[in-house]
């Protein structure tokens, strides 16, 4: 994989991931935690993003097969649950694909959030787990898997940092500046949406 492709693959998974977008929730559930609990909640949840996504990468295809779905079929899919999340991003709203509101009523009386919901579904969503398993039908499976697990790593790395500094962050961008960050990161899920639709339309129709 070559650096520019490596950056643009890494890019478009922290956005489909939405940290920025996920450490409001966090620090809302996390309202009752002194700050050495919230680190200690903020890494288990990214622990479990990392093997979440890396497991979705492992056996994707193998589910795709399963279930007699083309990766065509799966892209073209993908790409239509992409375009609902950037549009609910440049709206500013939270996505319903993550979390529902009765989802996360109940949310808030859980004792322990790190899995569910911040890990699954709002950090490893729908939108991150497909993202993956396409990302790893992109090559031969090894070395290819290597390159993924190392993009996996980056974006949990880079959603542990928004996480553990949510609280500073929220208080120097303020509820205007993480909407305008939303809807900037919402513009590039719609342009990913529509080149996964595209992609799998193209090869549904060639097929």
């Amino acid at each position: 994989m070559d650096p520019t492709t490596l950056l643009k693959t890494i890019v478009s998974l922290i956005v489909v991931v939405e940290p920025l977008g996920a450490a409001p929730l966090f620090l809302s559930l996390t309202h009752n935690q002194n700050t050495a609990q919230r680190n200690h909640t903020a890494r288990r949840a990214i622990v479990a993003v990392f093997l979440i996504l890396l497991i979705s990468a492992l056996i994707g295809k193998l589910l795709l097969e399963l279930f007699g779905i083309s990766l065509a079929s799966f892209k073209a899919a993908g790409g239509i649950l992409f375009l609902f999340m950037g549009l609910e991003m440049i709206n500013a709203q939270p996505s319903r694909s993550r979390q529902t509101p009765e989802e996360a009523e109940e949310a808030e009386h859980r004792d322990d959030i790190a899995i569910v919901p911040m890990a699954l579904p709002q950090l490893a969503g729908p939108g991150a787990i497909g993202s993956v398993i396409l990302l790893a039908q992109k090559g031969p499976f090894f070395p290819h898997i290597l390159w993924v697990t190392g993009v996996i790593a980056v974006v949990c790395f880079v959603a542990w940092l928004c996480l553990r500094l949510a609280d500073p962050m929220g208080k120097a961008m303020g509820k205007t500046g993480l909407n305008i960050m939303t809807r900037v990161m919402g513009l590039i899920v719609v342009a990913v949406a529509v080149e996964f639709m595209i992609g799998g339309i193209k090869e549904l129709w060639a097929g």
